[in-house]
């Protein structure tokens, strides 16, 4: 799951949450909204954490062995 998927997980969950007012039987929406937002936040944790692996903005340090015979 990329940096995308998890912003887009988070915004459903935002809106489910906190904009959408359901009353009736059955799931509860609040519910779920909520585990999108806790599900996407651990997505773009995991991809900032795997994006600093990979490369990312950091520096990279390579030796040269010059080897004079």
């Amino acid at each position: 799951m990329g940096i995308g998927v998890s912003l887009v997980l988070i915004a459903v969950g935002a809106v489910m949450a906190f904009a959408i007012h359901v009353t009736g039987n059955g799931f509860n929406v609040h519910t779920i909204g909520i585990i999108l937002l806790v599900v996407g936040a651990i997505g773009v944790l995991i991809s900032m954490m795997f994006w600093s692996t990979w490369g990312g903005f950091g520096s990279r340090s390579e030796t040269t062995v010059i080897d004079r015979r």
